[in-house]
């Protein structure tokens, strides 16, 4: 056994409500900002939030921030995976 599998890492039942409200409250938002249309910006202003809520739902309710660096090695590997498709996408509409 590692030293990691002792460790038992609890998260309070105010930190999950406290993230839910703010889940809750960044989902409002990304509504609100579809709604005003803001141009070119509404797009990566819903990219920004979406990734906001992505960052706080793989930290605290999937526990990614208590578990093992390999696991953070991959998750951030998909993650630049992910940006390299965005850009792609992004470079495809710019140059049409």
């Amino acid at each position: 056994m590692s030293d990691h599998d002792n460790k038992v890492h609890h998260i309070s039942y105010g930190t999950y409500i406290l993230v839910w409200v703010a889940l809750l409250a960044f989902t409002s938002i990304t509504v609100t900002v579809a709604g005003i249309g803001l141009g070119r910006y509404t797009l990566f202003i819903a990219l920004l939030i979406a990734a906001i809520k992505s960052t706080l739902v793989i930290n605290i309710f999937m526990h990614i921030k208590f578990d093992e660096p390999i696991f953070k090695v991959f998750l951030a590997l998909s993650g630049v995976t992910l940006l390299i498709i965005f850009a792609l996408t992004f470079f495809d509409v710019l140059f049409r």
